[in-house]
């Protein structure tokens, strides 16, 4: 939101109080409080009438320094608030009584904000020496607009060629320099400003991180009021933020991740291939066990099958009760499918249809959001008379959970929680949550409640969503889909773009409908969707209004899906510890250039194309002709597809067919690729062969493969010297083998350590 008619003057009707002058300073046990005056106090006569501003100092764990800037206090303290993460910080506070300088420090661990307690407001946060950014005499304001609305501002000065990402899962430009950008949950679609995803936290390449603690709609301006700064505001008479220190921008999401929570661990068979029967589809056992066993005879591999809206009634949704018409044994039907090897999700969301049972029984029971006079809130939209269940109310957060272990006890496996954005702010909630804040935290708690249901029954590492909104804090409860996109090239391209800016939000695991979701793709936007789609975290065949099973485009298209289904199941010792790593770490599986490459200014603002860990760089084609210019960084990359070398940083531009996608292994890689390739859960350390890749002369590397349930991870050393590679084995279950890239294969078996020459 905009406050100001160019840099000197406010918008008509708007009014501001800024800090002046730093009145007193106050240092607690582990926070730094400073009161600062609106105006220059010459006299005892000039604090009447004159408001003050506090701004105070804190700290949840080390390298992160949280602000809290105030007007008035007396405002009730109405939640929810994100669910922080908080560690015993170190905390070093200094005033000018202890320095001796007109300066007062607050340090958590290597962050420092450094207060000017003399002349204009200043702020600067500072680590290693060097400020990161700052709060200028000019960047807080507390300001009233001509309605009479409050506002908190705050104004963090960017520096030349600094890029800010991030904001969640936003379709737009990947550096969002330039860009207002409303924290606001809505549903629509992949084409525009607006988003499923919101975050209020941004990344910056220059070695920190923001984060605003509120979880209302935040308002950024970034650049875009005053080109030289990051401005985020909102309503009301307070505002909290956290800097999160860095260096690298790794650095940055493993302290955000740690504060806000890390992605849970998902389990392998998550990684194969999900196929759906589509939105509106016409579909029954019969279609569904046709295209299982379609897949089956063609040689593609499949894990998982998704029922989508209408395996419930219509004007039911949701109920949990599957169609008799369509599925009379639905018990029979799921234990026929998961005997061809399948997990079964089914799709689910928030809202009760009027029409269904279920609608009586909660507003019975006080289980469904009301307005102010009681009345259950009910809509026409989706389904007639949908009413939304209150997960802030514990008892409806069970009842919600119970219906859907039914449908855990009949066979499914996981649910895929779609919705979660339009939720209204006329409304009442059961623990007295103010409307504006629950609007975006709705979702947090919807996927919440299916995430832990999910955990408690299938227990920890196995369970899985496929959701569709999300803000701060949702990343631990994964898999996240990038919703409604059009069956286009450029809508393949917002969607990656989509994808890399909810990575660098703390979101570890990421995926997409391949094909598009919106209408039918051509033939050449399918193909191309899946080389991306399954080299893609997660791989969903889905759409709307038509099927998605292969043989429905061209016979081309069959091939083309068993390659690269075969190609990422191949790789999944590589692709469950990058996993494990969005876990342990909070670092996303599919990666911004900018992520790996922080010092190579060409990666900066690179979108079309990503590392998939931190070994493989994935360009997806978006033509049909098969062009596509790729960013090779420094060093000499192998394409792993055909062995071809190009030496970094530059661009390249590349011809592909549809059986081939610029897929380039990192200089210096050790891949750990499996011996079997048609399911995803599988002992990957049994059969596993390393591949080494353009090792430099003095490399070491450890490198983790899965040795079975229950097991340690086998761990397997690489040393270089000179021409000379040993590779020690310790974990591993049974055979494995050395294939230096382009040499000869050498074969071992259980542990021990075996010597080849390059």
């Amino acid at each position: 939101m905009k406050f100001t008619d160019g840099y000197w003057q406010l918008l008509p009707g708007v009014t501001e109080l800024r800090p002046r002058q730093v009145d007193e300073v106050v240092a607690g046990d582990d926070t730094l409080t400073v009161y600062a005056s609106t105006a220059k106090i010459e006299h005892r006569g000039d604090t009447l009438n004159r408001p003050l501003v506090t701004v105070s100092f804190h700290s949840p764990m080390d390298g992160v320094v949280g602000v809290t800037i105030e007007h008035f206090r007396g405002g009730l303290e109405r939640g929810p608030r994100f669910g922080l993460r908080r560690e015993v910080a170190d905390v070093k506070i200094t005033t000018p009584q202890l320095n001796g300088a007109p300066l007062a420090t607050f340090r958590s661990g290597p962050l420092e904000a450094r207060v000017a307690t003399d002349g204009d407001w200043s702020v600067e946060f500072v680590a290693d020496g060097r400020t990161l950014t700052s709060s200028t005499a000019r960047s807080v304001g507390v300001l009233t607009d001509a309605d009479g609305r409050h506002f908190v501002r705050e104004q963090l000065t960017t520096g030349v060629g600094e890029h800010l990402y991030g904001l969640g899962e936003r379709f737009g430009a990947f550096v969002k320099n330039g860009q207002t950008v409303d924290i606001w949950n809505a549903d629509g679609g992949t084409a525009s400003d607006q988003a499923y995803k919101n975050v209020p936290f941004y990344l910056s390449d220059a070695g920190y991180g923001v984060f605003v603690d509120q979880p209302e709609r935040v308002s950024f301006e970034i650049g875009t009021e005053v080109v030289s700064r990051a401005q985020f505001s909102v309503e009301g008479q307070s505002l909290t933020y956290y800097v999160v220190a860095g260096p690298t921008p790794k650095d940055v999401l493993r302290r955000y991740t740690a504060l806000t929570g890390r992605p849970a661990r998902v389990p392998d068979w998550s990684y194969g291939l999900w196929l759906s029967t589509s939105f509106t589809t016409d579909y029954d056992e019969a279609t569904v066990t046709h295209f299982v066993d379609g897949m089956a005879e063609r040689g593609l591999p499949l894990s998982v099958f998704h029922f989508d809206c209408f395996w419930m009634r219509q004007f039911h949704w949701s109920d949990f009760v599957w169609d008799p018409a369509t599925f009379p044994d639905p018990e029979g039907m799921l234990a026929r499918l998961k005997a061809k090897g399948l997990r079964i999700c089914v799709w689910i969301n928030p809202y009760v249809a009027q029409r269904s049972a279920l609608f009586d029984e909660g507003k019975e029971r006080g289980y469904l959001v009301t307005e102010a006079d009681g009345t259950v809130w009910q809509w026409n939209m989706w389904q007639a008379g949908m009413a939304l269940v209150d997960f802030t109310n514990p008892d409806a957060v069970a009842w919600y959970q119970d219906k859907l272990r039914v449908l855990l006890d009949q066979g499914v496996d996981c649910f895929k929680t779609d919705f979660g954005e339009r939720i209204p702010t006329d409304v009442v909630w059961h623990d007295g949550s103010d409307p504006q804040r629950m609007h975006n935290y709705y979702t947090h708690l919807y996927n919440a409640a299916v995430f832990e249901l999910l955990e408690e029954e299938r227990g920890e590492g196995e369970a899985v969503l496929f959701a569709r909104s999300a803000t701060a804090g949702g990343q631990q409860f994964p898999v996240h889909w990038g919703g409604d996109c059009e069956s286009t090239f450029v809508s393949m391209a917002e969607s990656l773009r989509g994808g890399l800016s909810l990575a660098l939000s703390g979101f570890g695991y990421w995926s997409h409908d391949i094909g598009g979701f919106e209408g039918t793709p051509d033939p050449a936007v399918f193909k191309r969707w899946l080389a991306f789609g399954l080299l893609s975290s997660h791989s969903r065949l889905h759409g709307s209004s038509s099927y998605r099973v292969p043989w429905a485009f061209d016979d081309e298209a069959v091939e083309v899906t068993r390659l690269f289904t075969r190609l990422k199941l191949s790789l999944m010792p590589y692709l469950s510890q990058v996993g494990r790593r969005a876990h342990t770490e909070g670092l996303p599986v599919m990666r911004p250039m900018v992520l790996e490459f922080p010092d190579d200014r060409g990666a900066a603002a690179v979108d079309t194309q990503y590392m998939l860990g931190e070994h493989l760089l994935v360009a997806p084609v978006f033509s049909a002709e098969g062009d596509v210019d790729v960013y090779v960084p420094e060093g000499t990359w192998t394409s792993w597809l055909t062995g071809e070398q190009v030496v970094g940083p530059r661009w390249v531009r590349e011809r592909h067919g549809f059986d081939s996608v610029p897929l380039y292994v990192r200089p210096g890689t050790v891949l750990p690729v499996g011996a079997v390739d048609d399911r995803p859960d599988y002992v990957h350390a049994d059969g596993v062969t390393l591949h080494l890749v353009e090792l430099p002369d003095g490399h070491r590397s450890v490198t983790r493969v899965a040795a079975g349930s229950g097991a340690d991870d086998a761990l397997f050393t690489v040393e270089r010297t000179g021409g000379r590679v040993r590779v020690e084995a310790v974990g591993a279950p049974g055979a494995w083998a050395v294939q230096p890239r382009g040499g000869a294969r050498v074969e071992h078996r259980g542990d021990g350590a075996v010597e080849i020459d390059l």
